[in-house]
């Protein structure tokens, strides 16, 4: 009986957590604060919407954090050169008078600059220098899509390197998505969706 009251107690514990999470990206949550700080954020602080606008800003969110991921874990969160742009953004923030040094607010600020240089860093990698340096790649995706420009390389380059980055993001994604579990938590994001 014991382990029975247990087992709810604890099923109970982990659904209501479950509930206050939009998401789960490989196991760890993304807290439904932090994602509707993002949305008010990037909609000029408007957070009224309907549930198709949310569920599509909550996947580009996704996939900013699966980027992330696959930055710390390629371990660009322990070079120096982002440890010390880290530091100084945090410096000029403590003395920034109009923002609080305390709070979500403020926690919710630092963390989205230290996962946005990630982002850029490792999408600098894997995919803007790779496209720009790569001639030969660029050259047979040219190739492979010719029907789609109908002009020669050296007047739609511009056009096939955006192409082509497209592509390298797009095969990028998928293999994380692959690589790491991704839960949406359906229920969070209707309630969320009707505030």
């Amino acid at each position: 009986m014991r382990k029975a009251y247990c087992l709810f107690v604890f099923s109970f514990f982990t659904g209501s957590t479950f509930a206050q999470n939009v998401a789960t990206i490989n196991n760890k949550p993304l807290s439904s604060k932090e994602f509707m700080w993002a949305y008010k954020k990037s909609h000029n602080g408007n957070a009224s919407t309907d549930y198709n606008n949310l569920a599509n800003y909550l996947n580009l969110y996704i996939n900013f954090k699966l980027k992330v991921l696959d930055a710390r874990e390629m371990g660009f969160d322990k070079s120096d050169n982002y440890q010390e742009e880290v530091k100084t953004y945090e410096n000029a923030l403590a003395e920034h008078k109009k923002v609080s040094n305390k709070g979500k607010e403020h926690d919710f600020l630092i963390n989205e600059y230290r996962e946005g240089v990630l982002m850029f860093n490792v999408s600098e990698q894997k995919i803007w220098s790779k496209a720009q340096d790569d001639e030969q790649a660029i050259n047979d995706y040219y190739q492979k899509h010719k029907q789609n420009y109908n002009k020669p390389l050296s007047e739609v380059r511009g056009e096939v390197v955006a192409d082509y980055q497209q592509k390298l993001e797009e095969n990028w994604l998928n293999n994380l998505k692959q690589k790491y579990q991704v839960k949406i938590n359906e229920n969070e994001l209707r309630k969320l969706a009707k505030l």
